[in-house]
């Protein structure tokens, strides 16, 4: 009789051992699911910001080139510098007789700072004043 509840107490702890185990296997497996979560969050992130850093010096760029651009019809020459909370812009003029040239620059700020230009070549054409572009080149 002795020898019965011996092999039972003994069959119980085996259980008991392989329970455990089990459970802390998926417990791990758990954590690093958990992990590579926060990993793949964490780069998708870090690829957002700096998209949008992109998107923003490019778009101060542009904007200081429409800011050079406005002085075209008065002068021969111009040059715009501006800043708010999201970067710097700059575009300067140059005009030779009917043909012109917008240069901007744009610096957007934060944590991926990035840096973008425009140029613009184009002509005026002198019957009725309007404005053709020739060429563009966006850089960033």
């Amino acid at each position: 009789m002795i020898s019965i509840f011996n092999r039972a107490s003994t069959s119980k702890r085996r259980e008991r051992g392989i329970v455990l185990i089990s459970a802390l296997v998926l417990a791990m497996l758990y954590f690093a699911l958990m992990e590579l979560l926060l990993i793949d969050s964490s780069r998708a992130l870090h690829e957002a910001q700096r998209f949008r850093a992109r998107v923003v010096a490019l778009t101060l760029a542009e904007s200081g080139a429409e800011l050079a651009a406005y002085q075209m019809v008065t002068r021969t020459g111009a040059t715009v510098n501006d800043s708010d909370f999201q970067g710097t812009m700059s575009g300067s003029l140059r005009r030779t007789g009917n043909n012109f040239e917008l240069d901007g620059d744009g610096t957007s700020i934060g944590v991926p700072t990035q840096d973008a230009s425009v140029q613009v070549q184009g002509r005026i054409d002198p019957a009725d004043g309007t404005v053709k572009i020739d060429f563009t080149v966006h850089t960033q």
